[in-house]
C-alpha cells in the first residue's frame, strides 16, 4: 500500500542490504566532552545483542573541547571531525555515509532515547522497512519528562509547516531513525541541507522513491542540557524547508525509479 505522498505503508521486504557490520550507530556531537565518552560506552553495553556486529561512529561537529579524543578513549570505531561546525544534518549524512553496517541508525549523543529504542527501530528494518524512524506522538509513545510550554509551541507550528512540502506524519524531528544501508545511501548521498530540517528531507526523499516507511512509538527523556534554539532554529527550518522544495521542484534528488535499490518484494 502507497500512501498519498509516495511512502510505502508495507514493509518492502528486499533482498538482504549489503554492509559488514550487522549494525552502525551514528551519534554527532558538538562540544560533547564529559558526556560522550558515557555515550559510547553505553551504547556499546545496552546493545550487546549485536556483539561483535556493532559499529559505533561518532561524528565530532567541529567541537573545540575532547570530545573527538574523549570518543575514542571510550572505545568508538569510528571517530570523524569535520573541520567546523556545519549543523546537525552535516554530521549525521558524514557518519552515515561512512557507516558499514547492513543496518544504519543515528541517535543523540545525549541518549534522550535510551538504546533499546534503538536496537528495537533496528530489528525493524531488518524485518523488511527500509527507513523506520521515532515518533513521540504515535500510539504507544511515552515520554517521561514533560517538554517545555515554548517547546511544545514550537513543535505545533513546526509541523504546520512541515506539511506543506511532505505529507502528514506524525513526527519528523523525532533524533532517533534507522535505515537500510542501501537506503541510508541513496537519502544521504542526496542530502542538501545541513540543519534541523535534515530530517524533513529524510522524508521528502523517501517519498519521492516510494520507500517503505514506519513511524515506530518510543520512549524519550528530553535532556536539560539540548541545544535548540526554539525561534533561531525554528526560523532555519523554515529556511531549510523552502531549500527542500526548491530541489523537489528543479529535480536536485535522484529521479524517482532511478535509486538501484533491490527491487521489493511481497510478503518477509
Amino acid at each position: 500500500m502507497t500512501t498519498s505522498r509516495g511512502i510505502t505503508a508495507a514493509p518492502s521486504c528486499r533482498a538482504p542490504a549489503p554492509g559488514t557490520q550487522r549494525l552502525s550507530m551514528v551519534v554527532p556531537a558538538f562540544d560533547e566532552a564529559g558526556v560522550i565518552g558515557g555515550t559510547v560506552r553505553r551504547l556499546r553495553t545496552e546493545l550487546a545483542k549485536f556483539e561483535s556486529d556493532l559499529e559505533i561512529v561518532v561524528v565530532d561537529d567541529g567541537s573545540t573541547d575532547r570530545t573527538a579524543a574523549e570518543a575514542r578513549e571510550a572505545g568508538a570505531d569510528l571517530v570523524l571531525e569535520l573541520g567546523s561546525n556545519r549543523g546537525k544534518g552535516a554530521a549525521v549524512r558524514a557518519g552515515m555515509l561512512a557507516a558499514s553496517g547492513r543496518t544504519v541508525a543515528f541517535t543523540d549523543a545525549d541518549l534522550a532515547y535510551a538504546p533499546d529504542q534503538v536496537a528495537m527501530l533496528a530489528d525493524l528494518v531488518e524485518e523488511g522497512w527500509d527507513v523506520v524512524v521515532g515518533s513521540r506522538h504515535t500510539d504507544g509513545a511515552v515520554t517521561e519528562v514533560a517538554t517545555s510550554r515554548i517547546r511544545q509551541i514550537g513543535g505545533w507550528g513546526v509541523n504546520r509547516l512541515v506539511r506543506l512540502v511532505v505529507g502528514d506524519h506524525s513526527d519528523t524531528q523525532c533524533g532517533v531513525k534507522a535505515f537500510r544501508s542501501d537506503v541510508a545511501r541513496l537519502i544521504f548521498t542526496d542530502g542538501r541541507v545541513d540543519g534541523f530540517g535534515f530530517d524533513v528531507e529524510i522524508f521528502a526523499i523517501a517519498e519521492r522513491h516510494g520507500l517503505s516507511l514506519l513511524a515506530a512509538p518510543v520512549r524519550v527523556v528530553n535532556s536539560t542540557r539540548s541545544t535548540v534554539r526554539v525561534v533561531h532554529d525554528g526560523l532555519a527550518l523554515a529556511a531549510d524547508l523552502v531549500r527542500i522544495g526548491w530541489h523537489l521542484r528543479r529535480g536536485g534528488y535522484t529521479a524517482a525509479g532511478a535509486d538501484g535499490l533491490p527491487p521489493a518484494r511481497p510478503g518477509c
